[in-house]
């Protein structure tokens, strides 16, 4: 488990299944995500992410003091095979207040520090803007782009030296 100032990170399990749910089923949070998935493809996704591989982790984000869902991060491979991917989805209740900066901060040192990975990436489709500006203030640099899933994505990288 992580703790930030507002928030708490859990590992993903079982009882989280419906709060994770929501994201895939939101439309909001699936602009950028490929639309909104059915029922039955939820029920895989989920099932997949609680039989993870060890090089996988995915984390609930909890509000402190509430215990309200907040939202998902995780790591685990990236499409293209190579290194580990940083993603986020967290329900718009929750945006524009700073807590995917303040969550994906601990996670992308968890990541360098402790799993000591020689990098990170992360990729959002080019037109979510929102979300480019959060990777660059995470010290996240641009290192191409790519079209992907029927649109153009935006490979960011953190590659310490």
């Amino acid at each position: 488990m992580f703790e930030t100032e507002r928030c708490y990170l859990s590992a993903f399990q079982k009882s989280d299944r419906d709060d994770v749910a929501q994201l895939f089923s939101d439309p909001a949070v699936r602009t950028y995500l490929g639309g909104v998935r059915k029922r039955d493809a939820i029920k895989v996704i989920l099932d997949e992410m609680l039989a993870s591989m060890d090089d996988a982790y995915y984390w609930v984000v909890r509000e402190k003091g509430t215990a309200e869902f907040m939202g998902l991060i995780s790591l685990d491979l990236h499409h293209e095979g190579v290194d580990q991917e940083l993603s986020y989805q967290f329900l718009p209740g929750w945006w524009g207040r700073g807590y995917a900066y303040e969550t994906a901060a601990v996670i992308i040192d968890f990541a360098l520090e402790e799993l000591k990975l020689p990098g990170l990436v992360a990729e959002t489709q080019s037109a979510n803007l929102a979300s480019c500006r959060l990777l660059e203030k995470l010290g996240m640099t641009l290192e191409r782009t790519v079209v992907r899933f029927g649109a153009e994505q935006s490979i960011y990288a953190i590659r310490p030296v």
